[in-house]
């Protein structure tokens, strides 16, 4: 599958950083994967974190909070939203009420005897060498590196695998406080020229650079307001394609609504005034559009997305007509199509059409309705599919693991590839005509490895690997299959110290997403490896409503089946205190974005169920999270309040409307950002202003609010340290052991 289009797409979705983020090394996008590993012990479990519940908790002085009159009607039914004033994020108002909460939160957290020790250990855990898997165009190998500390990548360039390296890019310099990340770069066919986008404090915005690889010197190339678009060179690197939206009004530019996007080709050396707008759709506000040019140059190939919906339509351009309008290839949004590669008069591409677990077929660049099956559907969903030569490389998902097959140009199966163990792999990139190419393999227990691929032999051999202590022995990881409550077979995965007695008596925390397609896969986590490390189980339960299983999986999670990913949640939940991992006042339940919102459905079905919350960036308000920059984009995942049946099925779980005054909630920490503008703070802030005015016992509820932070990605070591260090002080703070 075309990586690049691929994770543009899924850029747009609901993910989060809340762990181990996987980041495309060329396109910057953020796809959340679950993240474990066993490492030494280091326990917290002393007599004073075991009485932080009991003597920080009913100290706490909560800011107050103004409550306003603003009442909605929706269909006939008046709601109220008291903290509308919260949704002003620049207001000085607002401000004064982040300061307050910050000021409260760090006393609590602060205070926490564990805290520093925490700090030491994650930063110890934090630094050792991180690679990308490296791009090869003309003469230059390009790759990501990191020393372990160092708070954004730096980009490399080198003449082999094994000469030196050279800085072509290092971000750490563009920032005094490390939050100006490099989010993607771009060679050209020949390797002398990079596009690259930069993302300041953690906004979605991208602005668009060129620089020289030879002299490291940047051309006056600047494109702005861009946002979800991947660069795509002409194979003469005279310019390149990308899309983005409109100027926002002034004070709008994390909160305004994000519609129209365009595509445009720029030509090197121009302004972005003088760039050419390829196409754009009047007619369709809520329409995407994700470009990739052929390796042999000849059609500009138009991915159209329409909101986080897995459907799409392809559109192409004949690059060598210079009169050639942009036409359609297949329409209808009836399944999703992804563009895998060009042989002839064939484009190749990875569909859901008629196989929920996806296949390969070709469509004739003439009719996009004369097309045949070239690998049919199997048993496991195909995650990814690259042409490289004359075979094409598969990625499955077995289990919500990686499996990788080779076959023919025809669909004959040639091989397996064999892989380094049990865990994800990803990659497999480059030219037509390349004679290599790498991946990464990460699983519970193993640092992202790179391995590079004789795409002449199949031999793989081991490019880049971590060197860090882990004692594998003493700890052990289980995937099993519980029962959800309509009897649904759920995978989870659970990482635990091998001598650890399940009777109970265990600190666990429980992490979930449940949507937008998306899977977690096992993967490598310094931040992880500090709650294990402290003692902690780690599960991950892999809900409906993502990618696991295919489209099926899917969509039993969306709309009015949403409930569905709540309730296979709280049966994990029930599951793993059944079997003695835990117990209510000792397990613990994080998720991020989309995940935010299953812990805020969660905990406010089952206060009971749970010792604490640890909501990030969370979607809270149901009712309104679709006026806000691309929130509309997942009207299609959760439904609109728009419409009658949907906005009464919106309020059976929106967290925010589901709080109850004088009822006792878990220990909570809601963790957002003041520049996320794909999440906008405001879900966070009202979500806590209403939790602590429901609140009717001493368990603490809390906000911690970053700044010159956003959604996730691009996130500086030096603050993702920080955040953990509390997050994991809380827990230890509220988990009570006997």
């Amino acid at each position: 599958m075309n990586t690049t289009d691929k994770n543009n797409r899924l850029d747009l979705k609901n993910t989060a950083h809340l762990g181990a983020v996987r980041l495309s090394c060329r396109c910057g996008i953020t796809s959340f994967i679950i993240c474990l590993v066993a490492i030494a012990q280091f326990n917290f479990t002393h007599p004073e974190s075991i009485a932080m519940a009991q003597s920080l908790s009913p100290s706490i002085a909560y800011p107050q909070t103004t409550r306003g009159n603003v009442v909605d009607d929706y269909h006939g039914t008046t709601v109220a939203d008291p903290y509308r004033w919260l949704e002003e994020n620049e207001s000085e108002a607002t401000a004064q009420w982040v300061a307050s909460q910050n000021e409260a939160t760090r006393q609590f957290l602060d205070a926490v005897p564990e805290r520093e020790r925490f700090v030491k250990r994650l930063t110890e855990l934090w630094n050792f060498e991180r690679f990308s898997t490296p791009v090869r165009r003309g003469k230059y190998y390009f790759f990501s590196h990191n020393n372990g500390l160092q708070n954004q990548n730096i980009l490399y360039k080198s003449t082999s695998l094994e000469s030196p390296r050279e800085v072509l890019l290092d971000p750490n310099t563009l920032s005094t406080d490390g939050t100006v990340a490099l989010s993607s770069w771009e060679p050209t066919d020949d390797g002398r020229l990079i596009a690259y986008s930069l993302a300041d404090g953690g906004s979605d915005w991208r602005t668009i650079k060129v620089r020289d690889v030879a002299s490291g010197e940047d051309a006056t190339d600047e494109i702005r307001w861009v946002k979800f678009s991947p660069i795509a060179w002409m194979p003469n690197a005279s310019g390149f394609f990308y899309c983005r939206y409109d100027e926002p009004a002034a004070g709008e530019e994390l909160s305004g609504v994000n519609y129209f996007q365009k595509l445009y080709f720029h030509q090197l050396g121009q302004p972005q005034s003088a760039d050419t707008l390829v196409y754009k759709r009047d007619d369709e506000k809520e329409w995407g559009f994700s470009p990739t040019v052929t390796d042999d140059g000849r059609y500009l190939v138009i991915s159209n997305w329409r909101s986080t919906e897995s459907v799409s339509q392809i559109f192409i351009k004949d690059l060598k007509d210079p009169d050639a309008r942009v036409q359609p290839l297949i329409t209808g949004f009836d399944a999703d199509y992804v563009f895998v590669g060009i042989e002839g008069d064939e484009m190749f591409l990875v569909t859901d059409a008629d196989a929920p677990r996806r296949r390969v077929i070709a469509v004739k660049t003439s009719d996009g309705a004369q097309r045949r099956e070239v690998i049919a559907q199997g048993d496991d969903v195909i995650e990814s599919a690259s042409l490289l030569g004359d075979r094409f490389i598969i990625t499955y998902l077995k289990d919500a693991r990686s499996a990788v097959s080779i076959f023919s140009l025809a669909g004959d199966p040639i091989r397996q590839l064999e892989l380094p163990g049990l865990g994800t792999a990803s990659g497999f990139e480059g030219l037509r005509e390349a004679t290599e190419t790498f991946f990464s393999f990460t699983n519970y227990v193993t640092p992202t490895s790179i391995y590079r691929v004789d795409l002449k032999t199949d031999e793989v051999a081991l490019w880049r690997q971590p060197k860090i202590a882990i004692d594998v022995d003493a700890y052990v990881t289980e995937q099993i299959f519980y029962p959800s409550k309509d009897g649904t077979k759920v995978p989870m995965v659970i990482t635990r110290k091998r001598d650890t007695v399940l009777e109970g008596n265990n600190r666990a925390l429980l992490y979930g997403y449940g949507g937008f397609d998306i899977s977690l896969t096992p993967a490598f986590s310094p931040a992880v490896a500090g709650w294990l490390d402290a003692g902690g189980i780690y599960a991950v339960a892999n809900l409906r409503g993502g990618g696991e299983y295919g489209r099926q999986w899917h969509e039993a999670g969306m709309v009015f089946k949403k409930q569905n990913v709540f309730d296979d949640f709280i049966a994990a939940a029930e599951t793993l205190i059944k079997l003695g991992y835990t117990a209510p006042k000792r397990l613990a339940i994080r998720g991020g974005s989309n995940g935010g919102l299953l812990v805020g459905a969660a905990m406010t079905q089952r206060p009971d169920l749970f010792g604490a919350c640890l909501p990030a960036v969370g979607v809270m308000d149901m009712l309104r999270f679709h006026k806000f920059t691309i929130g509309w984009a997942w009207v299609g995942e959760f439904g609109s309040s728009d419409d009658p049946k949907q906005f009464q099925n919106l309020m059976t779980y929106s967290p925010l409307h589901r709080l109850a005054p004088g009822t006792c909630y878990p220990a909570t920490l809601i963790t957002t950002a003041d520049r996320d503008d794909r999440v906008v703070p405001a879900h966070s802030f009202k979500f806590a202003a209403a939790l602590q005015h429901a609140q009717s016992c001493h368990h603490p509820v809390l906000i911690r609010i970053e700044t010159r932070a956003g959604h996730g990605a691009g996130t500086p070591v030096s603050k993702s340290i920080d955040e953990y260090a509390d997050l994991w002080s809380f827990l230890v703070a509220n988990l009570p052991l006997d």
